[in-house]
C-alpha cells in the first residue's frame, strides 16, 4: 500500500450503507480514503466510485497489517449487523495502537462493549437520525444537530416576541439560556449575530445551547 495514503487518511472498514456513505463523502471533501470489505460484490460495486477499495477481512489482523491500517490517522468501523465482527475489528484496531477509532453501534449494549475495548468514538446512526427527524417533524425547527452533553445547534424561525427587536433588547441569553449565533434574512447573506442585530419575522436564526433550553425557546409562540 503506497505511503501517500497513510498518516493523513481514513481507513473505512465495511461498505454497508453507513461505511459507504462516509467513504464517499470523505472523498468528496478531499480526504484520502481506503475502504475495505470482505465481500467481493461490495468491493466490485464501489471500485468505480471510490479511488481506493480493497477486499480484506478486518477481523483478520494480518489483513489489517497488509493494508497498513496502523498508519492511518482515523479508522471507521462501519460494520454493525454482526456485533461479533464489529467488536473483533475494533479490538484489532485498538491493538494496532494507530488510528483514532470511530465505531458504529446498533444498540446501547453494543456501544458499551465498543467503548470498553477502546473505541474512541461510538456512533448510533439510526438513533441519531431518528432523534433529528423527530425534532424536525415536531415543526418548530428547520434543522437540528445534537452534540455531546445534550448540547445542540439548530436552525429555526424567530418566536413572535423577539420579532422587531434587537438581540440586546430581547436579552435572549439571559431570558432563555440560549445563544443566537447568526441571522439569515431573505435575499441577504448570513451574518453573525451582534447585540444590534434586529430580528424580522421572516428571518432564520442559528441558535446554540442545551437541548432542553432550545426546545423551550423554539416552542415560544
Amino acid at each position: 500500500m503506497p505511503d501517500n495514503r497513510r498518516g493523513d487518511g481514513v481507513l473505512v472498514v465495511g461498505l454497508g450503507r453507513f461505511g459507504a456513505s462516509i467513504a464517499l463523502t470523505l472523498e468528496k471533501l478531499g480526504t484520502n480514503v481506503l475502504a475495505i470489505d470482505s465481500r467481493p460484490d461490495l468491493v466490485q460495486e464501489y471500485s468505480g466510485r471510490l479511488t481506493h477499495v480493497v477486499e480484506a477481512d478486518g477481523t483478520n489482523m494480518d489483513a489489517l497489517h497488509q493494508v497498513g491500517a496502523a498508519g492511518f490517522d482515523v479508522a471507521v468501523v462501519g460494520v454493525g449487523t454482526s456485533v461479533e465482527a464489529s467488536v473483533l475489528i475494533t479490538a484489532n484496531l485498538v491493538d494496532l495502537a494507530g488510528p483514532i477509532i470511530w465505531a458504529k453501534a446498533i444498540s446501547a449494549s453494543h456501544g458499551k462493549i465498543l467503548e470498553r475495548i477502546g473505541a474512541h468514538h461510538v456512533v448510533f446512526p439510526e438513533k441519531d437520525a431518528g432523534q433529528r427527524v423527530a425534532h424536525l417533524v415536531n415543526g418548530h425547527l428547520l434543522d437540528y444537530i445534537e452534540f455531546d452533553d445534550d448540547w445542540a445547534i439548530v436552525k429555526m424561525r424567530p418566536p413572535r416576541e423577539i420579532q422587531g427587536f434587537t438581540l440586546a433588547e430581547s436579552d435572549i441569553r439571559s431570558k432563555y439560556g440560549v445563544t443566537v449565533v447568526g441571522v439569515k434574512s431573505p435575499g441577504r447573506d448570513f451574518t453573525y449575530a451582534a447585540p444590534t442585530t434586529k430580528v424580522a419575522v421572516h428571518d432564520t436564526l442559528i441558535v446554540s445551547g442545551h437541548t432542553d433550553l432550545i426546545e423551550r425557546f423554539a416552542n415560544r409562540p
